[in-house]
C-alpha cells in the first residue's frame, strides 16, 4: 500500500477534498480522514470530522483551507469529533452533529435536514448502527452523478465496520445498509478511515452478505461451546482467523451479535 500523504490536502472531487490526520491504529486505520468541501469558486469551506484533539498541526492545516462556515461531524467517536471544540475556537464556526451534546453555537441535526454552506447543500440522514447517533451526509452540489456521500465509520476503505456495543447495535446496522444499497449504482463513498470507495450500494450490499455470514458462524459457535459462553469465548472461535490486535473490536462487534439472536 502506498505511504499516506499525511498533512496533505488531496483534492477528491471538484467539491470534496481530503485531509488525512496523522493518527494511525488498529481501528483508526491509516488515520481519520477530515473531508473539506466547498463549491468551485467559493472562499468559505465545510469541515467534516476534524479528527482527535491535541493534533495543533492538523488544526492548523484546517484553518489555513479558507473561512470554516460550518463543522460537522459523523458521530461521537473521539478520533473523529475530538478537535471539534478547538477548531471551533479557531475559527468561530458553529459546530453540528446528531448528538447534543456535541453542538456548539448551532442546533443538532435532525434526519432529513439540510445543511447549506460553501456553495454546497448537504441532506443529514441518520445511519444508526456503527453508533446510535452515526450520521450520513449526501453532497449535493455542482456536478454530474449522483451526489457523494461522507459515510463516518459507516463503511470503512477497507475492512468491515465495529458495531460499538452497546452504542451500536446490529439491527439499526442493518437497516441503515439497506439504505445505503438502495442508493444510486455509482455513488461514491467518502469513508471515515481508509480510501474512497466507487459504489455505495456495492458496498453496503457485501457489508450485509459479510454480517450475515458472521451471524451465521456465531450461531455455530453457540451449538458447539459450553452453555452461556462468554463474547471472548466466541471470539476466540469465529475470529480465530483475525489479527489478535482486532479481537477486543472484535468482541464489540460479537456483543452486538449476541443481543440481536437473544432479541
Amino acid at each position: 500500500m502506498t505511504a499516506p500523504a499525511y498533512g496533505v490536502l488531496r483534492e477528491v472531487t471538484p467539491l470534496v477534498s481530503v485531509l488525512l490526520q496523522n493518527n494511525p491504529g488498529p481501528m483508526t486505520l491509516e488515520g481519520t480522514n477530515t473531508w473539506v468541501l466547498r463549491a468551485p469558486g467559493v472562499e468559505e469551506c465545510i469541515v467534516v470530522d476534524p479528527g482527535e484533539a491535541d493534533d495543533e498541526e492538523h488544526l492548523e492545516r484546517l484553518t489555513a483551507q479558507g473561512p470554516v462556515a460550518r463543522i460537522l461531524l459523523t458521530h461521537r467517536h473521539h478520533d473523529h469529533c475530538g478537535a471539534a471544540r478547538r477548531l471551533a475556537e479557531l475559527t468561530r464556526a458553529p459546530v453540528q452533529a446528531l448528538d447534543p451534546s456535541l453542538v456548539l453555537g448551532s442546533e443538532a441535526l435532525s434526519d432529513g435536514d439540510v445543511v447549506a454552506a460553501a456553495g454546497l447543500e448537504l441532506r443529514v440522514v441518520a445511519t444508526p448502527g456503527h453508533t446510535s447517533d452515526s450520521t450520513s451526509f449526501l453532497l449535493e452540489g455542482p456536478g454530474d452523478g449522483p451526489p457523494p456521500l461522507l459515510a463516518g465509520d459507516m463503511i470503512l476503505g477497507h475492512g468491515t465496520t465495529v458495531i460499538a456495543h452497546p452504542d451500536g447495535a446490529l439491527a439499526p446496522y442493518l437497516s441503515s445498509l439497506d439504505w445505503y444499497a438502495d442508493l444510486p449504482p455509482g455513488t461514491t463513498v467518502l469513508t471515515g478511515h481508509g480510501p474512497e470507495l466507487p459504489d455505495a450500494a456495492a458496498v453496503a450490499t457485501y457489508y450485509r452478505e459479510h454480517r450475515h455470514q458472521r451471524l451465521d458462524q456465531v450461531r455455530e459457535a453457540l451449538r458447539t461451546l459450553p452453555e452461556d459462553p462468554t463474547p471472548r469465548q466466541v471470539v476466540e472461535v469465529v475470529y480465530a482467523d483475525v489479527d489478535q490486535r482486532l479481537w477486543d473490536a472484535a468482541e464489540l462487534s460479537v456483543k452486538a451479535q449476541l443481543d440481536y439472536l437473544r432479541g
